[in-house]
């Protein structure tokens, strides 16, 4: 039989990023049964290194490691050599990032992790040079002592201790649930949690911390703009702003075409990280769109528009799919690869792409370069990433024009830059398209559709949902697919692989939801009710209380973990148990809102201890505590009134249920729904002479109004 191991196998991956090491001398071995089947016959530790496309260090010990002959020869003869895409196999690595990060205190991409033969980890870092640098191991004398040191007896004792004794710490982080407590959060948890999130904030530069690397924290934001909402404290909403000024003036948004890069690296939001990674560019755009509701600041909207407008340029597939993330790197004119390369500018660059456009006058280059501090030190590596270093109006006072005219030129000398970057060679583009980003992504255009009023929004998150469930979803099995990448020798030009994971599930179901409420589409909403019984069929476990990021039915794993805290994504546990939260409604039994009620029970403590870890399950805690914001609207198409009501309302805990007119129209959609019954949100709630809304909150209800505003005051009393 041939050994799997005698050839880097990953040419038969679809994986962009296994397919770029796809001509390593390294045997890479995707993560199979065949690999893992190799190291136990063969008695081979697993070396296993995880990353994604898009990840700079990545590339970086590819091109010093794994494209050296010597290294290669060592990973070939005394190891099985694993290679992971992070995006299609998250289950993997969260397990071994969590040992890294609890033997480590840091973690990272990509991440390195040495394994026995039954997966059980012994060592974990993240990059490692070849040679050693920076008090860092080099990668190729790593390796040689811990293959010498498998072949010694007392070492690898010593070895096969610490696997154990790490694989049951990830068990006690990842798997384990706490014992109930006597109750789920108190209605404390929301004003506690601000609190705390607000002692954590950056008052000076906005974010949180005080020192860089600098992320985006979505959830925190949404939970400090619902305890303004419920108390008025403005110290919540002051917090909000300052972090979403600095990440719309800051280098982490695209000034020139739109949507944000992954982190910044610095404290003041200077220089990012410049992969862009359709998650962010999901999340990011629902917290501008709730602080624009909240504040009424234009600048919140049109960073929301053209980041929009950036999802549809570039990370559109045909189809209406989207895209995962794009590279930090692409080519620089000298031909080198370089993080950054297509975004940073020089005021001769400037001036040349202005100088090339027809619509420009004399002297915007140099308007363009005071508004975005381009200099000619830079603030990059001799280059500058652009961000917003002066007001409009301080511009047109030193100009001596109007600030209207300032913008008029503005804009004409940002289009000019945008032609000439088109002009660039492009970084990569990872063309899978994950179902759970496409959720995150469905959900900002939903939201988007609603708070700015465009319904080419809507259309945008249509396309999307229809694109995964046409593509991902099953519908004779009832199961979800992870992802599908282009290629052109595979039916409909996809190749369609790996189960869905709980992320999946909830962020898809939660986009679906989300579009029903910006278009009443009942096809949506069975949709996501579909999702909702898969995750507590197939995740959701009743014996330990809590649901799992792996299907019950899925690969068995050294631990079955839980996603509990949010992360680069938000908590999929607690996205889970929002949408459920929200689809309890629709439903005439109690099935959904009981798993809610036992996970916080479950991980309350958790929650109330740290909820700066968990703000996503805060979220929940609160909403389930104080009762949502129930909207009937009982029409075939929303007046204008409805619609501009709901675009300026900031409404936390709001769930939009629109329904037919009449009783007769309603039971088609129940007939499509699946129900014998007609659900509380909709029962007994018909049009009155046009179209009607009812405002409602723990089974108590406004009086019918034909005028959306006069329902919503009900909640003020």
């Amino acid at each position: 039989m041939t050994d799997p191991t005698d050839r880097n196998r990953l040419d038969e991956e679809a994986s962009p990023y296994l397919r770029q090491h796809a001509d390593n001398p390294v045997h890479w071995q995707p993560w199979d049964d065949a690999a893992l089947d190799a190291a136990r016959e063969g008695d081979k530790p697993i070396f296993l290194s995880v990353g994604y496309s898009a990840c700079h260090w990545c590339h970086v010990m590819e091109d010093e490691s794994f494209q050296d002959d010597d290294v290669a020869d060592l990973l070939n003869e005394h190891f099985v050599p694993i290679k992971v895409d992070r995006e299609e196999r998250p289950d993997v690595d969260s397990i071994y990032m969590t040992v890294c990060q609890t033997v480590t205190g840091r973690g990272g991409w990509p991440l390195s992790a040495w394994l026995t033969p039954d997966g059980k980890p012994f060592y974990v870092g993240t990059y490692f040079p070849k040679e050693p640098s920076r008090n860092m191991p080099g990668f190729e004398n790593l390796l040689g002592r811990i293959a010498d040191s498998w072949r010694n007896d007392d070492d690898r004792r010593e070895m096969e201790n610490r696997a154990d004794q790490w694989t049951a710490a990830a068990k006690d982080r990842l798997e384990d649930v706490p014992s109930a407590g006597a109750d789920a959060p108190d209605d404390d948890v929301l004003a506690d949690a601000a609190a705390a999130i607000e002692r954590g904030a950056d008052r000076e530069y906005g974010g949180f911390g005080n020192q860089g690397p600098k992320f985006p924290q979505e959830a925190r934001l949404h939970v400090l703009l619902r305890e303004h909402a419920e108390s008025g404290r403005n110290a919540s909403r002051d917090v909000v702003t300052e972090t979403l000024d600095a990440m719309a003036d800051g280098g982490l948004y695209d000034h020139v075409g739109g949507g944000f890069h992954r982190y910044c690296t610095d404290r003041d939001w200077t220089v990012p990280h410049f992969e862009k990674m359709l998650y962010d560019n999901g999340e990011l755009p629902r917290a501008f769109l709730a602080g624009y509701q909240v504040t009424g600041d234009q600048r919140y909207a049109d960073v929301v528009r053209e980041t929009i407008d950036f999802l549809e340029r570039e990370l559109r597939h045909p189809a209406g799919g989207l895209y995962a993330t794009l590279d930090a790197q692409s080519e620089t004119a000298d031909g080198e690869h370089e993080e950054g390369a297509f975004y940073v500018w020089t005021p001769d660059g400037v001036r040349d792409a202005v100088a090339a456009s027809d619509a420009c006058e004399p002297g915007d280059a140099d308007l363009f370069c005071e508004r975005f501090g381009v200099t000619d030190s830079g603030n990059f590596e001799g280059d500058t990433v652009l961000t917003i270093s002066a007001s409009v109006h301080d511009l047109a006072d030193e100009h001596d024009v109007d600030a209207e005219a300032v913008r008029e030129r503005l804009e004409r000398a940002r289009e000019a830059v945008f032609a000439a970057r088109e002009e660039r060679p492009r970084p990569r583009r990872d063309e899978k398209v994950l179902a759970g980003w496409n959720g995150l992504a469905v959900s900002a255009l939903a939201e988007a559709a609603i708070v700015l009023e465009d319904e080419a929004h809507a259309a945008l998150a249509g396309d999307a949902l229809a694109f995964v469930r046409e593509h991902l979803w099953d519908d004779a099995e009832r199961r979800l697919s992870r992802r599908a990448v282009p290629v052109d020798d595979a039916p409909e030009g996809l190749d369609v692989q790996g189960e869905g994971y709980l992320e999946d599930y909830a962020f898809l179901a939660r986009g679906a939801f989300d579009h029903y409420q910006a278009t009443g589409a009942v096809e949506s909403l069975s949709f996501a009710l579909d999702l909702a019984d898969v995750v507590v069929d197939e995740f959701y476990d009743a014996d330990a209380g809590s649901v799992f990021f792996t299907p019950a039915s899925g690969e068995a794993l050294v631990v079955r973990p839980q996603e509990v805290r949010d992360q680069s994504t938000p908590s999929s546990l607690g996205v889970a148990c929002d949408v459920l939260l929200s689809l309890d409604h629709f439903t005439t039994d109690d099935r959904y809102e009981a798993v809610v009620e036992t996970v916080l029970e479950r991980h309350g403590s958790r929650i109330e201890a740290s909820p700066v870890e968990h703000p996503t399950l805060a979220l929940v805690a609160d909403r389930y505590r104080r009762g949502d914001a129930e909207l009937t609207l009982a029409c075939e198409d929303r007046p204008a009134e409805f619609r501009e009501t709901l675009a300026a309302t900031y409404l936390p805990r709001r769930v939009v249920a629109q329904r037919p007119a009449t009783t007769d129209a309603l039971d088609a959609w129940l007939d499509e729904l699946g129900l014998e019954d007609t659900p509380p949100i909709w029962a007994g709630r018909d049009a009155r002479d046009g179209p009607t809304a009812y405002a409602c909150r723990s089974f108590a209800c406004s009086p019918p109004a034909d005028a959306l505003a006069d329902a919503i005051a009900f909640f003020d009393d």
